[in-house]
């Protein structure tokens, strides 16, 4: 008996360190991040664990939203509340975040305007601004869109007010009428140096447009204006931009190069099929009198958009893009060539220059695209394939690499991480 208790100490104390080791391996030691995937095909909200050593995913959970057909999704500032789109009931579902990565039970609103299609926030973390393209083809005897109360016929724009560990949604008016049909919205905010040399830190808005009122090709991006106390909305004196054909996409980009000059830029992604397809249109905001901004382009009501160089060239059907943290690359998401094109961004004049490499393959059919706040780790959801592209991303040069495919729930869509 005295023989065998030493080896039973042995096992017990093998045992003991065994459990240490894996308890270590939790992830309460690992560092990690999340990322909520949306499923049209299942109509929930997937979170899934990023273990950031490697950017490998795990799923956490699955949250069924109360409404039907999610597209797209984004978080406050603080992480602390998910928004989360429905283009299939016209509403917004809102979930509070757990440090585990679950969601709440959904609180959820319905808009006021029909076939919503795109949501943005302010970087404060203070409105949402949602676009809505109204009922399409506009009904019977319209001149052409005569914006009736309470506005659901007609394309428009609606702002709410938003709150950090609130799921509450507040409308603010009635939604702003736009005289165009959008497929997107981007906001930012930024500090403008008015002619008189004193500043302006306003809100900016900017809206994609595929067609005008008449159904006719649009082809333009818009600017508006925010009041950072009301959310009160007003469009910039210029009129609309012209992009390439069908903008699908919208990105504004606040660029701050350490020993350098930066600017505002604004990136519109084209999709269709017509001049200047396949291609990003950029744009330089006018936010102080300098070469290539006059006086006239800078007031408080006028930050004039400049055409930066020719549209440049991404694969078939761009349909969303993203910046890393520091602002100096942009991801495009190329949904009928199943691919990633990478860019490296001129923080003085915001031209693009390809990565190497300048794109890499993804799933089937991806239709969104996040990275992490490391800016070490991009994902991109395949709506065709059913599963999720993850890359490393290297923080020096933007190159993607180390591609994996993780299978999600059917049909994803938008996605986000934190």
């Amino acid at each position: 008996m005295s023989k065998k208790i030493p080896g039973l100490l042995a096992l017990l104390a093998f045992l003991g360190l065994s459990l240490f080791l894996i308890n270590c391996g939790t992830s309460s030691s690992r560092p990690s991040g999340v990322l909520y995937v949306l499923s049209q095909g299942e109509n929930n909200v997937g979170s899934y664990a990023i273990d950031l050593s490697n950017g490998n995913l795990s799923l956490i959970n699955k949250t069924s939203p109360a409404d039907t057909t999610p597209s797209s999704i984004l978080l406050d500032p603080a992480g602390t509340v998910a928004y989360v789109l429905n283009t299939g009931s016209n509403s917004i579902t809102t979930y509070t975040t757990s440090s585990d990565g679950s969601l709440s039970a959904p609180t959820s609103t319905a808009l006021p305007v029909q076939n919503s299609v795109a949501l943005a926030r302010d970087a404060a973390g203070t409105f949402l601004f949602v676009v809505s393209q109204g009922t399409i083809p506009p009904p019977p005897g319209g001149s052409p869109c005569p914006h009736p109360e309470p506005n659901s016929e007609c394309p428009a724009l609606t702002v709410f007010t938003i709150q950090s560990d609130s799921t509450t949604l507040t409308q603010v008016g009635d939604p702003v009428a736009l005289n165009q049909v959008p497929t997107s919205v981007a906001s930012t905010t930024v500090t403008t140096t008015l002619p008189d040399r004193t500043t302006l830190t306003k809100t900016l808005l900017y809206i994609t447009n595929d067609l005008d009122l008449t159904h006719v090709n649009d082809n333009t991006v818009a600017a508006y204006q925010v009041d950072a106390t009301s959310g009160a909305v007003t469009a910039q004196s210029n009129p609309p931009y012209v992009t390439g054909s069908v903008p699908t996409a919208v990105d504004a980009v606040q660029t701050t190069p350490t020993g350098g000059s930066g600017g505002l830029f604004v990136y519109v992604a084209n999709s269709g099929s017509g001049s200047g397809a396949n291609s990003l249109s950029i744009f330089q905001v006018c936010t102080e009198v300098n070469a290539t901004c006059t006086a006239v382009d800078v007031t408080a009501t006028n930050n004039t958009l400049k055409p930066v160089g020719t549209p440049v060239s991404v694969g078939l059907n761009p349909v969303a893009m993203t910046v890393d943290p520091t602002n100096n690359f942009l991801y495009v998401v190329n949904h009928g060539g199943s691919t990633v094109s990478g860019f490296r961004i001129n923080p003085t004049t915001g031209a693009l220059s390809t990565l190497t490499p300048a794109t890499v393959s993804t799933g089937l059919d991806p239709v969104a695209i996040t990275m992490h706040s490391s800016g070490k780790f991009l994902f991109v959801s395949n709506n065709g394939s059913s599963n999720i592209s993850g890359f490393t991303a290297d923080t020096s040069n933007g190159a993607l690499s180390n591609a994996t495919n993780v299978t999600s729930t059917a049909q994803p869509a938008g996605l986000v991480a934190k």
